[in-house]
C-alpha cells in the first residue's frame, strides 16, 4: 500500500470518528446528523475502499476503486445533506462497481458457498455481495421513505439500515482470520467452519429482519445463537492460527467481537425491564456501536491494509492496549463529555498512525 493511500485512509477514518463526536463541539451540533458522516467515512468509504484494495490485490489503487472511493465520499456528504434521489443514483452506481470487481475475482452466482472451497473464500465473496446488496437496497430504503411510501416500519429508517454497511467489513475480517487458520483435513473442523459461515451470515440476516418486526424476543435468541458460533470461530483460530504478529490483532478483534456481542445481549435484556431509562440505554447502545466499528472491524482493517508487510515494527501489545482504552473508555464518554473526545481523537490518530506507518519486513505468512 502506497504511502499517499495510508496517508488518506488514515485522515479519513480519523474523521471518521470526529464526525461521531462533533455535536458536542458545535453550537446546537444535535440539529445536524453527524452520525450519518460519522458511519458512512468509516464503513463505506473507508472500509469499502480497502474491501476493494484487498481484492483487486493490485499495489495501488486501480481507477475502478479510486471511482468507488470518489462516489462513497459523494454518497457520504449527499445522504448528510439529505439530497437523497442523488443519494440513490450513486448508491446504483457504486453497487456496479463492487459487482464488476467481485465478478473479476468470484462467478456471478455463488456456486463456492455450496462447494468444500476454502471458508476464507466464502467469507471473502460474502462481503463483496452484501456490500453491492446493502448499496441497491439501500436505494430502495430511500426510494420507499422519501418517496412511495409503500411499506412502513417503524425500524425501516435509513440511519438504521445505514448501519449495515459494517456487515461486509466484519465479513471480510472473518476472511482474514480464516486465511491465517492452518489446513485441518478433521472431518469436524471442516464442519465448524462451514457452520460457522453460515451460521454468521444467515444470523446477522434473520437478526436484521427480526428487528424490523421488532421482534425483541426472537432478537435475544438469534444474538445468543451467534455469541455461541462467534465462540467456536474463536477457539478455532486460538487452535488453528498460525503464530504471527497478525494473530496478536485478530485475537484482539475477536474479543471487540464477544465484546459486542454480550453488550448487545444485555441491551435487549434490559429493554424488558421499564425500570432503565433510555439515557443508560443509549450508553450501552453507544459502547456496543463503538467495540463493533473501531474495535473490531477496525482489527481486520488494519491487518488488510499491511498484508503484506507483516511482521511490522511495533509493539503489539502496547497498540492493542491504547486501542481498547480508546474504544471502550475515552470514546464512549467522549460522546458525552469533550475532554474524553478529544483524548479518544489523539489517541485514535497515533493508533493509526503507527499502525499504517511502522517499518514492515514485507514476509507475509500464508497458509
Amino acid at each position: 500500500m502506497s504511502v499517499r493511500l495510508k496517508a488518506f485512509l488514515m485522515i479519513l477514518m480519523t474523521f471518521a470518528l470526529l464526525f461521531g463526536f462533533l455535536h458536542i463541539f458545535i453550537h446546537n451540533g444535535e440539529i445536524y446528523n453527524f452520525e450519518r458522516l460519522h458511519i458512512f467515512l468509516f464503513n463505506l468509504c473507508s472500509g469499502g475502499t480497502i474491501l476493494l484494495y484487498f481484492t483487486e490485490g493490485k499495489k495501488q489503487l486501480t481507477k475502478k476503486t479510486f471511482i468507488f472511493s470518489l462516489l462513497a465520499l459523494s454518497y457520504a456528504l449527499c445522504a448528510f445533506f439529505k439530497l437523497y434521489l442523488v443519494s440513490m443514483l450513486i448508491a446504483l452506481v457504486l453497487a456496479a462497481i463492487v459487482e464488476q470487481i467481485r465478478l473479476k475475482k468470484f462467478s456471478l452466482f455463488p456456486y463456492n458457498f455450496f462447494r468444500l472451497s476454502p471458508v476464507s473464500e466464502k467469507f471473502h465473496q460474502a462481503s463483496l455481495l452484501c456490500l453491492s446488496l446493502g448499496l441497491v437496497i439501500s436505494s430502495l430504503v430511500i426510494a420507499n421513505n422519501e418517496y412511495l411510501r409503500f411499506v412502513s416500519f417503524p425500524k425501516l429508517t435509513m440511519d438504521t439500515f445505514f448501519l449495515g454497511f459494517s456487515f461486509p467489513l466484519s465479513l471480510i475480517t472473518m476472511s482474514v482470520m480464516f486465511s491465517l487458520m492452518k489446513n485441518n483435513v478433521r472431518f469436524i473442523i471442516r464442519l465448524l467452519k462451514d457452520v460457522g459461515f453460515w451460521t454468521v451470515n444467515l444470523g446477522v440476516i434473520i437478526f436484521f429482519l427480526f428487528i424490523m418486526f421488532e421482534k425483541p424476543k426472537l432478537q435475544l435468541l438469534v444474538t445468543s445463537i451467534l455469541f455461541i458460533a462467534v465462540v467456536v470461530i474463536f477457539v478455532l483460530f486460538a487452535k488453528l492460527g498460525i503464530k504471527a504478529q497478525q494473530k496478536n490483532f485478530l485475537t484482539s478483534g475477536m474479543v471487540f467481537l464477544l465484546f459486542t456481542a454480550v453488550t448487545g445481549i444485555l441491551y435487549i435484556i434490559l429493554k424488558f425491564f421499564p425500570g432503565y431509562s433510555q439515557d443508560e440505554l443509549k450508553f450501552l447502545l453507544r459502547l456496543h456501536a463503538f467495540a463493533s466499528l473501531y474495535g473490531w472491524n477496525l482489527s481486520g482493517l488494519a491487518i488488510i491494509c499491511r498484508y503484506n508487510d507483516f511482521p511490522i515494527m511495533l509493539d503489539s501489545k502496547a497498540i492493542i492496549l491504547v486501542h481498547w482504552i480508546t474504544v471502550v473508555i475515552f470514546a464512549p464518554l467522549g460522546y458525552y463529555f469533550m475532554p474524553f473526545a478529544v483524548f479518544a481523537v489523539v489517541l485514535y490518530a497515533a493508533m493509526l498512525y503507527f499502525i499504517l506507518f511502522s517499518r514492515g519486513s514485507g514476509k507475509t505468512h500464508r497458509t
